[in-house]
């Protein structure tokens, strides 16, 4: 069995207890896909939880309270998600972390919301670290939820501006997962491309079934048709894996601009036909010059879980602004905690990062980088990894996007 293997079944089947059951005060619930075709994405980000909160409870807990870190397998289903949340509430989590999935990310939002409504005292909060549709912290925004990731218009952003600057991609084609998310990523390119330079024609733009597609070749087969000079994902797990994979084996090698090229096995299953193609964007690259204490969680968290690479970055930033906002509040209730994360700022290992009090949407740095075999930290087990593009570093300031979210108080 492999060790992807053994993690997944181990937080399938049973709970990660960082303190015992007996003397922990502050249970937390991490709940996305453990098993599964998707189940390396949620392991990974559950890895890297589980690290985070081992230290915290090492350097005295929460507020001075141990943390108890359960995983929840949702199989990424909705449906699934609710039943999962309410076993967490009936077992006294009051803090809840997810963000493989937007749908699933909207019905914890919604079930939270109606939670804390009919329970006073017993209050929830939702801590989503990677599910990027914007309107969560626009239209759909909510004082219980708090979002650790640029949504998908802070990406789209950076990713726009950047082919703008290289000035050689006249032709796109989008791709991407058929449901809530999918379509922002693809709403998202139609209206910045279009607004930033007319003259770039979008050649395809089409959604796939989630997670359903075994085989990419057709899609990439109608990509080289299309005459299309760069692809604009927001595919990730195994969807972004075997769009990569088919693109290697049918020779297609434009850039593929991505979201979460970072998946586990992305890089893996193209190789060296990586370097220059594959890109992505997000908070925080290992090869970026960092302090001697993150080198070495990065180093920590490779030698504990070999399968996977410090990819979750956010995931660290998440549980540091927690212990930030327990430590200002001097609480560990969930409403003290809230309104104590809105306008909290720290300084993580690539930047400094911002609850911004209006939307409860993150603001901090953002890079693009591509594959190369000129890094000090390789990905996939290989000697390749993610190196910084030539103008690649977003500031939080230039990131940043308006927000409509008209925030409703307890």
């Amino acid at each position: 069995m492999t060790n992807i293997k053994r993690a997944v079944l181990a937080a399938t089947v049973s709970v990660v207890a960082l303190a015992s059951a007996a003397t922990a005060d502050v249970k937390i619930a991490f709940i996305d896909p453990l098993s599964g075709p998707f189940g390396p994405s949620g392991d990974a980000a559950f890895t890297s939880y589980k690290l985070a909160f081992e230290k915290l409870n090492a350097a005295g807990g929460l507020n001075g309270e141990q943390v108890e870190l359960t995983g929840y397998d949702n199989k990424i289903s909705p449906k699934e998600s609710l039943v999962q949340l309410q076993k967490a509430i009936d077992s006294g989590v009051r803090y809840v972390f997810q963000g493989n999935g937007s749908s699933v990310s909207a019905a914890i939002i919604d079930a939270v919301s109606k939670h804390n409504a009919r329970n006073p005292g017993e209050e929830v909060l939702f801590l989503n670290y990677a599910a990027v549709t914007p309107a969560f912290t626009n239209e759909a925004c909510s004082f219980w939820h708090f979002r650790f990731d640029a949504h998908a218009d802070m990406k789209m952003n950076a990713i726009t501006d950047y082919i703008l600057a290289r000035g050689d991609i006249n032709k796109v084609y989008l791709i991407g997962q058929d449901y809530v998310f999918g379509e922002a990523v693809a709403a998202a390119a139609v209206k910045q491309l279009g607004e930033k330079n007319s003259a770039i024609e979008i050649v395809g733009n089409e959604l796939h079934p989630l997670g359903k597609v075994k085989d990419f070749t057709p899609y990439i087969q109608k990509i080289q048709s299309s005459g299309a000079q760069a692809v604009i994902t927001g595919n990730w797990g195994q969807d972004m894996v075997l769009l990569v994979k088919a693109a290697a084996d049918s020779g297609l090698t434009i850039p593929f601009l991505t979201f979460y090229g970072g998946s586990v096995g992305a890089v893996a299953a193209l190789g060296e036909g990586a370097m220059g193609t594959l890109y992505q964007v997000n908070e925080g690259i290992t090869n970026l010059e960092a302090s001697p204490e993150q080198y070495a969680l990065i180093e920590e968290y490779k030698d504990r879980f070999p399968d996977y690479d410090y990819y979750y970055h956010r995931a660290f930033l998440a549980v540091d602004m927690l212990k930030a906002a327990a430590e200002k509040a001097g609480s560990t209730d969930p409403i003290a905690v809230a309104n104590a994360l809105e306008g909290l700022s720290i300084n993580g290992a690539y930047g400094p990062i911002t609850m911004r009090a209006e939307d409860h949407q993150a603001q901090q740095n953002l890079y693009i980088s591509t594959v190369s075999d000129d890094v000090k930290y390789g990905v996939d087990n290989i000697k390749l990894g993610w190196k910084l593009v030539d103008g690649g570093s977003v500031s939080a300031a230039s990131a940043e996007e308006p927000t409509t979210c008209k925030m409703e108080r307890p």
